[in-house]
């Protein structure tokens, strides 16, 4: 389970990354249109970037079940998100569906093999 924990782990800062680094094309791949504000990448920077490295970082740091477990159910909260989203909101469906099944199998990674 350690090389499970430290690929999904690794794979979430790696996506992290991409916000944290390029906002810009991380919002052009999640369509989301720019404004005349810079407020968006700096959320970019924030929550789809750095969270993730950060969070990332700390479990392989802490190197313990439960923070990667914490990494899952942040995943699991992800895919929720997602979900929800094609009820209320009718994003493109395969967008959705990819990012969203990426966020679900992370999350299931994390959570069988590190049960609490």
């Amino acid at each position: 389970m350690d090389i499970l924990n430290f690929s999904a782990t690794l794979l979430t800062i790696g996506f992290g990354l991409f916000g944290f680094l390029a906002p810009r094309y991380t919002a052009s791949a999640l369509d989301l249109a720019p404004t005349h504000s810079t407020m968006g990448l700096s959320e970019m920077r924030a929550s789809v970037g750095g969270l993730f490295v950060v969070a990332g970082c700390a479990a392989l740091w802490i190197d313990e079940p439960v923070a990667y477990a914490m990494l899952g159910f942040a995943f699991v909260g992800a895919a929720l998100g997602r979900v929800l989203s094609l009820f209320f909101d009718h994003p493109p469906r395969k967008k959705v569906l990819l990012f969203g099944g990426i966020e679900a199998v992370l999350a299931a990674s994390f959570l069988i093999a590190n049960p609490l």
